[in-house]
């Protein structure tokens, strides 16, 4: 299937309230790139793809020309079953991503079964100077090292030394190590204890934790003291 034939029948999938709300959701984004496809139809497309052997020359045309193709794309790389083709077409694509959604939506379930191999892509990705390639490292890091078979305190240590100015970036810190507070307070309390994170990011981690229901009314009352009172300080002012 020719890239022109997809994108046809991407917008044979349209649905226009929709582009409207992702238009606000995604305020990186040029409106004019929105098709306006809902998430579980472009799920379904990227497998029936797949399926049927027709996505290679769309994941050759990069890059695209509107967000429901990237979002399609990421899609098909998260459904793929061989590890170093998903591996090699991820790090073609990442250069291209360039919002949240895209980011995070990309997950490639293949890289649960091969964790070793990737943590070298992982701290790879991170050390990028490119924001939604960051994002996306510290997210698989989240995503498949926070479980106690495969959780290492290095991880953490990693992630709290990124530093950038970028909001999706800090973000992604942030949501690191609320999740990681959930699944391992012990060896991340740490961290916040001793304000090892910039202050922003730092208040930020302990607002998504707090809201977060795994963890205890216990822990959310001490990370309630943990806060950094110079990121507050500022955040009145303005």
């Amino acid at each position: 299937m020719t890239v022109e034939e997809i994108r046809e029948e991407l917008f044979h999938l349209q649905d226009t309230q929709y582009r409207d709300f992702q238009s606000k959701v995604t305020p990186t984004i040029d409106p004019t790139t929105l098709i306006g496809v809902r998430t579980p139809e472009l799920r379904k497309y990227a497998k029936q793809l797949l399926k049927d052997g027709e996505a290679d020359d769309f994941l050759q045309a990069l890059p695209h020309d509107f967000f429901d193709e990237n979002q399609l794309h990421a899609f098909i790389l998260s459904e793929m079953r061989d590890f170093a083709t998903c591996l090699d077409a991820v790090d073609r694509f990442l250069p291209y991503v360039d919002n949240w959604a895209t980011c995070d939506q990309l997950s490639p379930k293949v890289f649960k079964k091969h964790k070793p191999k990737l943590l070298d892509h992982i701290n790879r990705w991170m050390a990028s100077d490119q924001t939604y390639t960051v994002r996306f490292g510290i997210g698989m890091l989240m995503q498949h090292y926070l479980d106690d078979e495969s959780f290492d305190p290095a991880y953490p240590k990693a992630v709290a030394a990124i530093r950038s100015e970028e909001y999706y970036v800090k973000m992604m810190v942030a949501w690191y190590f609320a999740t990681a507070l959930a699944k391992q307070w012990d060896a991340v309390i740490p961290y916040l204890e001793q304000r090892e994170l910039e202050p922003w990011t730092h208040n930020k981690a302990i607002q998504k934790a707090i809201e977060s229901r795994r963890i205890t009314q216990e822990q959310k009352d001490y990370l309630r003291g943990c806060k950094h009172p110079s990121s507050s300080k500022r955040r009145t002012a303005s």
